[in-house]
Formats: C-alpha cells, sequence, structure tokens
C-alpha cells in the first residue's frame, strides 16, 4: 500500500453535479483517502432526533466506486444551532463569566453531560449505518480539540472539575496540601467550596490553575472515549484517532497516544518563516514518537495560503511538495491537505484547497497532482520506520506549569526552548526522538532535557540511573525547580538533579529585554534571556560568564557521574555557540548523522523496512546544493531511468526532494 494521500472532504457545501466532478478530478490527482464528514452535523441532523443520512450514503457509495478509502469523521466537531437553541447550558463560559455563543464552531462545554449525549447518539446512528462500508478505512473522532474552547469555567465544568479533584485528592486535606493552601489564606473544608480558577483580584492558586489545566484536558478527552466506546463497539476492527495540533498546550499528545490507534497532526508551515520547516520537524518526531516509533498521519496542511493569519502569503512553487515529503520522511504514512475544494463562503472562504477556486488550469492543482504522482510511485515507504540515538524530553505538565504567571520571566517558553535544542540536532543531521520524562531512555546516547521546570522525583531518579549506566545528558537552566504541583523541591535549586549534575544554583537570574552577556572558554559568544548564580559541587566550568563581579561564574558545566556525563546549560547561548556545544556533546555521546558532510539546508532522513531502507534527502536552501552518497543508491523517484539505475553523487535544486533505496532487485518495488 502506498502513502496514503487526499484531504477534507465536505460535500455538505456542494451540489451533486459537483460532488460527481470531484470524483473524477480525485482519480486524475490520485487521490486514495478523503476525510469525510467532519462539519456535516447539521446536515445530517436537522432537527433533533431527526437523521437524513440518504445524502451522505451517496457520497460514500461514489467515493468507494472510485477506489478511495474514507477517513470517517464522527462529526461532533461542531453542534447545529439547535443544539445550543434548546440547551444554552451546553454553550462554554470564558473565566470572566462571558458566554460562548454558536456562529462559529466548537461551541460547547466539555464537560456538559447534554453535549455529550447528543454527540454519542449520532455517532451510535453513523456507526451503525456505515460499518461494513467497503470505504470505510479509519475513524476520525471530533476535530482538533481545545482548538477554540480550550477552557470552559461554567457551573456544569465547575461541578465536574469537583468530581475530577475528588478522585484525584481524596480528601479535601490531601487537596490542600496539594495546592499549598495555607498562602493567602486559601485553606478549603470542603470540595463544594472549589471553583474552577475564575477571573480574580490578583493571581489565582497556580497548583489550581495546573490541575484545572490538567481536568479540562481530561474532559476533552472524555469527549473523545465517549465516542470512540461507541466506534470500538460497533466497528471493532476499524482503528480511530483525532487531528492533534502542534504546539497545544491544551492537549497532552503523550497521554492521548494511549487511546489513539495511530498519531495524526495538523500543521501548517508559514511561507513567510525561513526556518518553519525545523519547527515542523520537532512537531512530525514527537508524533513519530508518541507511540514509539509507529508511522504517523499527517490530516491536515494547506497546498498553498491559509486565511488565519495577519498575512496569509501563498506557498512559492515546490515548498508543497518539499515539506509533504518532510512529513513523509519523518514517519508520515498519509498526507492530506485541508480542503479538497475551496469554499464559496463561510469563514475559510480564501483558505487554499487542492481544487481552488480557478478550478484545474491552475499551478496548484498541478503541483496536487504531481505529488499524488510521486506518492503513489513509492509504494513501498509505507508502514516503515525510523530510528534515533537522542531522546529530547518534552512534558506538557511542565510547560504548562512553566508559562504561568507569577514566573521569574515571561519571556521563556517552552516551545521556544525546545526549539532551541531541536535545532542544533536537526541542521547536523541528527535523527531524534521527542519524548515523556517517563519513557525508557536505556537504547538512547543522548538525553537532551530543555529546560524541565517540573520535574517528578521518578523521573529525576529515571534520569539519573540513566548517566549512572553510562548515559550522557545534557539539561538546561530553571530545570528540576519544583514538583507534580508547583511546589518548589527542598534542597536547593534543581534539588533532584544536584547530585546528578554536580552543582547547586543560588540564584536565578533573568535578564532584562535586549540585555547581553559575554562567555568565554571552550567556546566563546554571547548568552541572553537568563542566567544563574551556579555554585559548583564537583563538576567543572566549560564556559564561563564574563565581567560578571571579580570572578568568573560558571555557565556551563559538565559532570562525570557513575559510568556517564551530565552537562548544564545556565543561560541561554546564542544558536551558533549552541550548534558546537551540541556538536561536542553528541559526538562524545557517539552519536552520529544520518548522513555526513551534509551541506547547510539539506535534511536527510532514513525509514527501513524489512525489504528496503529508504534515504531521504530535501533541500530546504535557496541554492542546489551537492550531495555524496556514501554506497551507489537508487532513485525511486526518478521517471525516465530504469529502477535499476544507480546514483553515487546527486545535486538538489532549492526545494528539491530525492528519494533513494538501496539497490536491489526488489528496491523501490
Amino acid at each position: 500500500m502506498a502513502i496514503r494521500y487526499g484531504g477534507d472532504y465536505n460535500p455538505e457545501q456542494w451540489p451533486e453535479d459537483v460532488r460527481a466532478e470531484d470524483l473524477v478530478l480525485m482519480k486524475q490527482a490520485h487521490v486514495t483517502m478523503v476525510t469525510a464528514g467532519i462539519f456535516s452535523w447539521a446536515r445530517v441532523e436537522p432537527r433533533p432526533g431527526a437523521y437524513e443520512f440518504g445524502w451522505f450514503d451517496r457520497v460514500m457509495d461514489g467515493l468507494d466506486q472510485a477506489g478511495i478509502a474514507v477517513c470517517l469523521a464522527t462529526m461532533t466537531a461542531s453542534p447545529p444551532p439547535w443544539l445550543a437553541h434548546h440547551h444554552p447550558e451546553t454553550l462554554p463560559e470564558d473565566a470572566d463569566g462571558t458566554r460562548r455563543w454558536p456562529g462559529a464552531r466548537q461551541h460547547y462545554c466539555p464537560s456538559s453531560p447534554v453535549y455529550r449525549e447528543h454527540a454519542v447518539r449520532l455517532v451510535e446512528r453513523l456507526a451503525q449505518r456505515y460499518a461494513g462500508h467497503p470505504a470505510l478505512a479509519l475513524w476520525h473522532i471530533g476535530n482538533e480539540y481545545g482548538c477554540h474552547t480550550r477552557q470552559c469555567y461554567c457551573d456544569v465544568s465547575a461541578q465536574d472539575f469537583r468530581r475530577w479533584l475528588r478522585e484525584r485528592y481524596g480528601t479535601v486535606d490531601a487537596l490542600n496540601d496539594a495546592w499549598s493552601t495555607a498562602f493567602w489564606s486559601q485553606a478549603y473544608g470542603d470540595f463544594e467550596e472549589v471553583l474552577p480558577p475564575r477571573a480574580a483580584p490578583t493571581s489565582a492558586n497556580p497548583a489550581q490553575q495546573l490541575d484545572y489545566l490538567r481536568f479540562s484536558d481530561d474532559a476533552l478527552r472524555a469527549c473523545y472515549l465517549a465516542e470512540k466506546e461507541v466506534l470500538r463497539r460497533i466497528t471493532p476492527g476499524v482503528p480511530v484517532t483525532t487531528n492533534l495540533m502542534p504546539d497545544h498546550k491544551p492537549v497532552d499528545a503523550f497521554a492521548w497516544a494511549r487511546d489513539m490507534d495511530v498519531m495524526a497532526l495538523d500543521f501548517y508551515q508559514d511561507p513567510y518563516v525561513a526556518d518553519d520547516h525545523i519547527r515542523a520537524g520537532y512537531h512530525f518526531d514527537l508524533m513519530r514518537s508518541a507511540r514509539e516509533g509507529q508511522p504517523w498521519l499527517l490530516l491536515e496542511q494547506a497546498p498553498s495560503a491559509v486565511n488565519w493569519r495577519p498575512r496569509n502569503g501563498p506557498k512559492p512553487p515546490g515548498a508543497m511538495r518539499l515539506w509533504s515529503w518532510q512529513a513523509v520522511a519523518q514517519g508520515a504514512d498519509a498526507v492530506l491537505f485541508f480542503q479538497w475544494r475551496q469554499s464559496l463562503g463561510g469563514a475559510e472562504k480564501y483558505h487554499s484547497a487542492m481544487v481552488p477556486h480557478g478550478g484545474t488550469d491552475t499551478r496548484i492543482f498541478r503541483e496536487v497532482t504531481e505529488l499524488g504522482r510521486e506518492l503513489a510511485a513509492v509504494p513501498g515507504i509505507e508502514g516503515t520506520r525510523s530510528e534515533a540515538q537522542v531522546a529530547l524530553l518534552a512534558d506538557w505538565d511542565s510547560r504548562r506549569a512553566l508559562e504561568l504567571d507569577s514566573r521569574p520571566s515571561t519571556a521563556l517558553q517552552a516551545p521556544e526552548r525546545a526549539l532551541a535544542h531541536y535545532r542544533p540536532l536537526f541542521e547536523a543531521g541528527v535523527a531524534c526522538d521527542v519524548v515523556p520524562p517517563d519513557r525508557d531512555l536505556t537504547g538512547y546516547r543522548l538525553v537532551v532535557v530543555p529546560n524541565l521546570y517540573l520535574l517528578r522525583a521518578e523521573d529525576a531518579e529515571r534520569l539519573a540511573a540513566y548517566v549512572r549506566d553510562g548515559g550522557h545528558l545534557l539539561v538546561s537552566f530553571f530545570s528540576g525547580i519544583v514538583d507534580a504541583h508547583d511546589r518548589v523541591h527542598p534542597g536547593g535549586y534543581p534539588a533532584p538533579l544536584r547530585e546528578l549534575l554536580g552543582l547547586w544554583v543560588e540564584e536565578f537570574r533573568p535578564l532584562d529585554e535586549g540585555a547581553r552577556l559575554l562567555l568565554r572558554g571552550r567556546y566563546s559568544g554571547r548568552a541572553d534571556l537568563w542566567a544563574e548564580d551556579i555554585v559548583l559541587e564537583g563538576a567543572g566550568s566549560v564556559v564561563d560568564f564574563v565581567g560578571e563581579g571579580p570572578a568568573l561564574r560558571p555557565a556551563i558545566t559538565r559532570h562525570s557521574y557513575g559510568r556517564g556525563t551530565a552537562w548544564y546549560v545556565g543561560t541561554r547561548p546564542d544558536p551558533g555557540l549552541m550548534r558546537a556545544l551540541m556538536d561536542d556533546v553528541r559526538e562524545a555521546a557517539g552519536v552520529t548523522p544520518v548522513l555526513p558532510g551534509l551541506p547547510s539546508g539539506v535534511q536527510a532522513t532514513v525509514r527501513s523496512g524489512a525489504r528496503e531502507r529508504y534515504l531521504f534527502l530535501l533541500n530546504h536552501g535557496q541554492e542546489p546544493a551537492g550531495v555524496a552518497l556514501p554506497e551507489p543508491m537508487a532513485d525511486a523517484l526518478a521517471q525516465a531511468a530504469p529502477r535499476a539505475a544507480t546514483v553515487h553523487h546527486l545535486t538538489l535544486p532549492a526545494r528539491g526532494v530525492a528519494v533513494l533505496t538501496e539497490p536491489g532487485p526488489q528496491a523501490g518495488s
């Protein structure tokens, strides 16, 4: 089976004759899968309990006759207006009590039993009707959970939050201890006194805020699980997924991965951000890692411009192809777009689509068709996997706690810090997994910890054991500061890592905007954002701050611990210095790039299966780049040359892509 290819299909927007044309054009564009029905609830249930599935039957049958598989949505992402009209208690409320009304989408309180009842009832009818349909390949539950309604603060949510707290803590005394309610006279005498962290005179209790973020995530997942239970019961052999979003604090991808049969991501690269492919790479690796290397699905991207940025520029020629192949190179088994045909009305009518307003005689449709042909030409990629020698830790609880108010610096943001550590690995051509702190680390040569503010004691011990057994660890500043309830670990910062790192931090020094510090030692350069008063307890200084008092102060340290090594970075080095540091650290750990000697801007990744090994080369630069191969390899995308033809050296044009296989009789088959 080849990589799945297609897009969101919204047939409710179009008359029958256009839908008939769609099937012809989908075949022309080599479409093999569509996601159908995401926003069809109002059309299939125009009145409470009155279902009109006939038109959607014709859609499903037509897609099947065209040989196109369906990722069938449960249609529950946007309730019809009648639900809010009859049940206004299902609408969400902001922290200040403002109610969110119908007229857009995702206008429901995740904790509302009334919303869930109607959603589950629809899913039951949907599953019963299309169970066994030959086009049904995958269930798509909901859509972009938490995109618009991230938290709801209504009375229904408050009641659900109190239930969640009782299950989590058992007693009010345990809650008071976890939330440090002795501060500011916040002690509770009964769970009924607890409210969501609504708008308050000043900073709300940080542990309460953190728990509400956790609760809200669980409330969203409860909606997903309620629908999944129906689908499992009626269509047990059909896998289920939902589309997650990048940099999305409300939804913990690692927690959701346990309830998803396959990970799926929506990612919209910005053509006005020159290095946005690095951010894409991080999230692609996270999706691949969330289910321990299992291939994932790119369920949404844009063929060209989007409609929701301040300035929505089109993708330049070749960018859509390059970025689609990047997803495949980093583990995607599907490349889909939002959407198939560009809407004529509504909020997203200026969002590009596979079939644009201008029709088929357009650059977009020609590029879409050519990409479909290419993906179909390399069917062996589907199901293959990648391996990495480096793990980068990511944790939703830590990010949520780090970005609350009343912290040393509001400029310290987890997504930027994650990319600052991922970038030098990506640019060096090093494969990297992105994993949670509770993952088994024994198979990695290097583990990178970017600013893991919230660190549980058991996870700290896992890191210590990893280094004691010979692992190499790099930790950045403001890590290991608080426990799971945002309480400072006693014993000096960072207490749970103090012995491992061979140091402690006496004081944080967040820097003023624009302030820069000079660094000198094994590497020289500048740093900004943050500094620390580091006291060495066995570690040695590798780089010092210059001009900070009569004695040099450590900025970057190295500590031998057991059979391994732990590095600590107490500031934000400039990108060049961070790259030099990371190069040294990974070389000491024995971490090798996928392909040595890559030109700047060229990405190399490998996917391997039982029969073939695929090497992907992608030129994200603006100039052609020559790449020497370590051995002759077959060009899987070559149109004229026979598959047996091999290349020793190739030149990638700007935004060029090459997919190479090991030579042999089965290569590329």
